[in-house]
């Protein structure tokens, strides 16, 4: 049984470096159709599952699914070269179906919403208000948060042009006392007595 965080951290990495060779490497077409969705490596690390999604329709699927058992053993080397183990888990590539599942999901919710607005006519101006509100809401919170911070701007502009006002003063202040006025004679330059020969 391996710790949690030395399988994440695994995961991650052969997450990286198969998407690496498959992005980079591989030189077939069918390759940049495929995005590798998540990694899983068992508790004993020997084996790893990469689920892979792919963009296009069935025929894409399956060209991508040959194209990977050919190169499984060429990611498995290099996927072995990053790891530094002694013994690294064997590959399996799966399809992720997480992904057509969720976008079945999403029109089953959309088709149900729709039915909803056919039975209740006023539900799609309710919700058309209800987004204007929540717009309205974040409108809000935004010009609150910009007023804020250009009040804070203000006021340190403010003390650091009270600062300025009080530097120069006192910087006036002591070139005064420092300089003679036209009307004082002055110290004589030299106090001693001049000397006899």
């Amino acid at each position: 049984m391996a710790n949690p965080r030395t399988i994440a951290r695994l995961e991650s990495r052969i997450h990286e470096r198969a998407a690496h060779c498959l992005q980079f490497e591989i030189r077939d077409p069918r390759a940049s159709f495929v995005t590798i969705t998540r990694v899983e490596v068992s508790p004993d690390l020997s084996l790893a599952k990469i689920y892979y999604s792919v963009l296009g329709d069935e025929g894409d699927r399956s060209k991508v699914e040959h194209m990977l058992e050919h190169a499984t053993g060429y990611i498995q080397r290099q996927v072995v070269s990053v790891l530094r183990m002694r013994r690294a888990p064997s590959l399996r590539f799966h399809y992720d179906v997480s992904i057509e599942t969720a976008a079945a999901l999403d029109e089953l919710i959309r088709e149900a919403r729709e039915r909803d607005r056919r039975i209740d006519p006023t539900l799609a101006e309710r919700e058309a208000n209800e987004a204007r509100l929540a717009a309205l809401e974040v409108a809000a919170r935004e010009v609150a948060r910009i007023r804020a911070r250009d009040e804070a701007r203000a006021a340190l502009e403010a003390d650091d042009d009270d600062e300025d006002t009080e530097a120069d003063e006192s910087a006036d202040g002591a070139d005064n006392d420092a300089a003679p006025h036209a009307d004082d004679p002055g110290e004589p330059e030299n106090d001693r007595p001049p000397r006899e020969n």
